[in-house]
């Protein structure tokens, strides 16, 4: 009895995985990410650049990177030694390099979106899906916002 208490061994560690959460601008993946977190979902804006969250299930632990989906054009400063380099761009265009590693893909879409924010979206998604470092992983394709009036069905979103 005695050693049964003193000598319990700890529970096995969970595995981990590292996922990859991507979408446009409020799709809806850090309230995705807020939710699962049990975190509170007030006050949540765009991510600009990525976010890592720890999403904990009974059976695993998610790692997720979040990375922001900004439409419109930010601005990067690096600083190297006494030298700025400024630049302006598409976030997206610098998803893949947070790819490398990743176990899994979450593509996050606003299915009450405009035609021309779900054709983007669809262009982003077939991108993702044919990358090098992402085209043999699993995906979770999430159709977010089915509490809109203006949001498609399963089957509309399907045909993306």
């Amino acid at each position: 009895c005695f050693r049964a208490l003193c000598c319990k061994v700890p529970p096995p560690p969970r595995p981990e995985y590292d996922l990859v959460c991507i979408g446009l601008t409020g799709s809806g993946k850090t309230s995705l990410l807020s939710q699962l977190c049990s975190e509170n979902r007030e006050n949540i804006g765009s991510t600009t650049g990525f976010s890592i969250k720890a999403v904990p299930f009974q059976n695993a632990i998610l790692n997720v990177k979040e990375l922001g989906g900004k439409k419109n054009s930010i601005e990067l400063t690096l600083h190297i030694g006494s030298f700025f380099i400024l630049g302006a761009d598409n976030i997206r265009k610098y998803w893949s390099r947070y790819y490398q590693g990743s176990q899994g893909v979450v593509f996050v879409l606003d299915s009450a979106s405009s035609e021309d924010d779900l054709e983007t979206a669809r262009n982003e998604l077939h991108s993702a899906l044919q990358h090098p470092q992402l085209c043999t992983l699993p995906f979770l394709i999430l159709a977010n916002h089915q509490d809109k009036p203006a949001a498609r069905s399963v089957q509309e979103v399907c045909l993306i």
